[in-house]
């Protein structure tokens, strides 16, 4: 089958692996109609970075629920602002953080503005430090590990609990909730093509019964319990008590419920995409010819390294943006209502933008200028956080070792990988990575 005619969201082949299919896609041009979906594919870099600098005539409201699900409304006028917030609430998920438009999003970003500043990231910096060298040495004396649930997954659930004040007692309990949950994105959340309506109302009974199952909810009953707790004592240095005294600009005290989802949001958001940093970056570094020798003579150059792997292989495939009013992209007009699946994966390869994009250049010029972590009003707040540790923990990988290696038993020879990657259409990452350590 011609790959334009495959369907993005339920073939397996292009669920697995993309990039065949985005260039297809481009060669339509930057900005095309999907072939099976009433959706607007933008796979130009210049479109992409235009749309997400524009919170004015764009909104977020679709972020979570996705561009599947149809609208709980028509569409009754050339600006459909009013209805968006009218309907918002039927709207799945529409009230976390990375759904949120205008002065509820302002005020949101503005509560969580000092969680990953650079003074936060220094006080925590011991503790990631040690957490990190303890991990790589212990898979480091075994010889080998198998990466993403072993280290990627459990680092990061462990940094972002220190940071936010989860205490330790309950941090294996929240990565197992998290390790338990379907990855985003994945098949089972995608109709067939034409069935979005039935599907969407199956959707909703199946999420209903599932009720206290759902990660979300378990988590929110913990993130409550510690909440309650600081408002009923004296503020800890902490994000949490940060959260928990925090006010509106009229300076009344913030909603509990408002600081619950936002701390949940905070807590499971960065978790999968920092993992799969992680394990893209591992391939790399194994499979660049050179590249552990570069990196372990001059540890300096880990950032660029980071950068460039988020450009080629980053975390997320795509985000999405609903018109709010009737705009032109790419030379298509949008009307109000219509839904445009902004593919960052293919904006971070367009080779109008990045000479040779698909070749990986340790020097390469403008590297920080990748859409990996977004653009505009809802550029990623945990993208220093996910820099951070990613860092570290390479240098914990590369000072503990003189050798890594992937295991070809698990993945066959470099020449002739065998990955496995989750079927998601929203991520992209290795399931599973099984790499051999020699001690330094």
């Amino acid at each position: 089958m011609n790959a334009i005619e495959r369907d993005y969201y339920t073939d397996m082949s292009v669920l697995l692996d993309p990039y065949e299919w985005f260039e297809e896609m481009r060669a339509k041009g930057p900005v095309c109609r999907m072939a099976n979906r009433d959706l607007w594919l933008v796979t130009g870099y210049d479109e992409a970075v235009e749309i997400l600098n524009n919170g004015n005539d764009w909104s977020n409201a679709i972020s979570v629920s996705g561009p599947l699900l149809p609208l709980p409304f028509e569409p009754d006028s050339e600006d459909i602002t009013g209805q968006i917030a009218a309907h918002r609430s039927e709207i799945p998920l529409a009230d976390l953080l990375v759904a949120q438009d205008g002065i509820p999003h302002q005020q949101s970003r503005a509560l969580i503005s000092t969680l990953f500043t650079p003074s936060r990231l220094r006080d925590n910096q011991e503790y990631v430090t040690a957490l990190a060298d303890r991990m790589v040495r212990d898979v480091v004396a075994k010889g080998g590990c198998e990466l993403i649930s072993e280290i990627a997954s459990a680092f990061v659930t462990f940094v972002v609990s220190d940071i936010l004040g989860v205490p330790e007692a309950d941090r294996d309990e929240f990565r197992r909730i998290i390790d338990m949950a379907p990855p985003p994105g994945s098949m089972e959340a995608a109709p067939p093509p034409g069935k979005e309506r039935e599907w969407a109302e199956r959707s909703k009974t199946m999420q209903a019964e599932a009720g206290p199952k759902n990660p979300l909810t378990f988590m929110a009953e913990y993130f409550y319990r510690y909440l309650a707790e600081r408002r009923a004592a004296p503020p800890l240095d902490d994000v949490l008590s940060e959260f928990a005294y925090a006010t509106y600009p009229d300076g009344t005290q913030r909603d509990i419920a408002e600081l619950i989802r936002l701390s949940t949001f905070l807590f499971g958001a960065g978790q999968d995409t920092s993992a799969k940093l992680i394990g893209n970056a591992m391939r790399f570094l194994v499979d660049q010819p050179g590249m552990q020798a570069d990196l372990r003579a001059e540890l300096g150059k880990i950032p660029a390294f980071l950068e460039e792997v988020l450009r080629l292989e980053g975390s997320t495939k795509n985000v999405k943006r609903l018109a709010k009013r009737r705009m032109t992209i790419g030379g298509f007009e949008i009307a109000p209502g219509e839904t445009v699946v902004i593919a960052i994966s293919a904006a971070n390869r367009d080779p109008r933008r990045w000479e040779n994009p698909t070749e990986f250049r340790l020097d390469r010029p403008g590297i920080k200028q990748h859409l990996s972590f977004g653009r505009g009003p809802h550029t990623c707040a945990g993208a220093p956080l996910a820099r951070y540790e990613a860092r570290i923990i390479f240098e914990k990988f590369l000072e503990h070792t003189s050798d890594i290696r992937l295991s070809e038993v698990h993945h066959g020879t470099p020449s002739n990988r065998r990955l496995e990657f989750e079927p998601t259409f929203s991520m992209r990452g290795p399931a599973n990575l099984h790499v051999e350590l020699s001690p330094a």
